[in-house]
This record gives C-alpha cells, structure tokens and sequence, in this order.
C-alpha cells in the first residue's frame, strides 16, 4: 500500500507516494540532497535547474555501472554452475 511522504528538496516541500517505510524515503531524500549540494558546492552558478540535471546524470551513471557489475557478476556464476555441473558429473 502505498503511503504519501512529504520530502523537502533543494528548500521545497514535496508529497510524494511511495510503499517504502518511512526510513527509506528518508534515505532516499538524504541522499538526493546532499548530491546536490555537493555538485552545487562544485558549481560557480547557482542554476538549480543544471545542479538537478547534473545530479540526473550523475545518479543514472551511477546506477548503470551498478547495472554493469549486476549483470556481469551474473555471467560470472553462471559460468561457475556449468563448471560445477560439469565436474559433478564426472
């Protein structure tokens, strides 16, 4: 079931619906805000609507590589059943 959450957000209140506990949407506003003081921090313009695209693409970097590493480590066991499959039957 999902429970609306209020999230403030580079100073702005937000309702947001979301079926995570609470401490998790805490989570997820903590680490928003302070991705975006950190690239803001980096910034000599204070143009909030390029501190939120930078912070996109850094985020969606993020999340790709982890995607990368999901998928590989995958391939990875599964290459090591086939072996163990294969020295099982031996």
């Amino acid at each position: 079931m999902k429970t609306t959450h209020v999230v403030r957000v580079l100073g702005r209140e937000i309702s947001v619906k979301s079926s995570a506990p609470p401490e998790q949407v805490q989570g997820v506003e903590t680490y928003v805000n302070e991705r975006l003081m950190e690239i803001g921090g980096a910034l000599k313009s204070g143009d909030a609507q390029l501190v939120l695209t930078l912070a996109l693409l850094n985020t969606a970097e993020e999340m790709l590589a982890l995607q990368n590493l999901k998928e590989t480590e995958q391939e990875a066991e599964n290459r090591l059943r086939g072996i163990l499959e294969k020295l099982q039957s031996v």
